[in-house]
């Protein structure tokens, strides 16, 4: 997005609703072919298709979801857009339009706009994503941000969550807890900066951890790689409440039971570190952090020899029988239910 060194001193009553439209979306260009018509009518147009449609939405609140005393406007926009890949990108499925909607209220200049529209141009140029339409409105709440993502799937290759069978192995992407940690450094720095505002963070111990929080990427990357090896998930679902409220959503469709191992679970040596250095339990963080964004899903045992060697993967349990309950296994080899907690119970952790 082009910027204008005089965009600050625009009032965005003055633009006008339409005016605002066309000023943000301008450098937007058409990418998919399933794409008609985009941005400048009463409604987007898109080619049917025999493949499924997949559309599905988030609703993204200031002071609530994102705090802009320490979240870039460009980090944000391009994480707004991310959430919402990711839960198409869980359904096995291609991502090729968005729709945004934003609410914003008198303090944010016309610049701060472009800068969030900047980062959403950035993440429909790297997901090759189409902006096909959305609103915008004033605001008396600070800034809201609503974008819905719409993608596609044949029906032969869709991934539900209610498809894990018993004795099947659960796999994670990535590793887990990095996104929660950057966000309690970010949170730490801000207080620091209120007593002190002329102090000047050190951040360079906890690059990944920040990074992760701000900039999650989707993972675009995954069905790709699980055809390449010939797999299909029998279920899957992001990793966006925690994986132990993620499993359980699994558990809960498909009416099974797992394991999950304690060692098994991938943690980057910064969130090892870090967990260190905040007195937090890592099995915790990893179980319970949230908004890592990395695909959770279940696949035969058959398939094993297959994923275990990959280093995108890490196999962290098994689906056992429902009357078996969702549990933990510990080092120490006891096993602990499972609870949906969420990134809240660190707090009182």
């Amino acid at each position: 997005m082009l910027e204008d060194k005089n965009t600050e001193k625009i009032d965005l009553a003055s633009l006008g609703e339409f005016g605002l439209i066309n000023h943000i979306t301008q450098y937007f260009k058409i990418k998919n072919k399933s794409t008609v018509k985009g941005v400048g009518d009463d409604a987007a147009v898109l080619e049917a298709s025999k493949q499924q449609t997949l559309v599905t939405t988030d609703l993204l609140i200031e002071g609530i979801h994102f705090d802009l005393s320490y979240m870039p406007l460009k980090h944000l926009g391009y994480k707004a857009v991310m959430v919402n890949l990711s839960d198409v990108y869980a359904m096995n499925g291609t991502a090729e339009q968005i729709t945004v909607s934003l609410a914003v209220s008198n303090r944010f200049p016309l610049a701060a706009i472009e800068e969030l529209y900047a980062g959403i141009q950035l993440a429909c140029d790297t997901y090759k994503i189409d902006l096909v339409g959305g609103d915008t409105t004033s605001s008396t709440k600070g800034m809201l941000i609503s974008i819905t993502a719409i993608g596609k799937v044949s029906k032969d290759e869709i991934v539900y969550r209610n498809g894990a069978k018993e004795t099947d192995l659960i796999v994670v992407s990535g590793d887990l807890g990095a996104a929660y940690l950057g966000l309690q450094v970010l949170e730490r720095e801000k207080q620091v900066f209120k007593v002190d505002p002329n102090n000047q963070p050190d951040l360079d111990n906890y690059t990944y951890l920040i990074e992760r929080q701000l900039k999650p990427e989707a993972r675009k990357d995954i069905s790709g790689i699980l055809k390449e090896l010939n797999v299909k998930p029998t279920s899957m679902i992001d990793i966006s409440d925690g994986l132990a409220s993620d499993i359980m959503h699994i558990c809960s469709q498909s009416k099974v039971g797992c394991k999950i191992y304690e060692d098994k679970l991938p943690l980057d040596p910064q969130v090892i570190s870090t967990c260190e250095e905040f007195d937090i339990d890592s099995t915790m963080v990893a179980l319970s952090g949230g908004e890592d964004y990395e695909l959770l899903f279940t696949v035969p045992i058959a398939a094993f020899d297959a994923i275990k060697t990959n280093p995108n993967f890490s196999v962290i349990g098994h689906i056992t029988a429902e009357n078996q309950g969702m549990n933990l296994v510990t080092r120490a080899q006891q096993e602990i239910e499972l609870k949906a907690q969420g990134w809240k119970a660190l707090k009182n952790n």
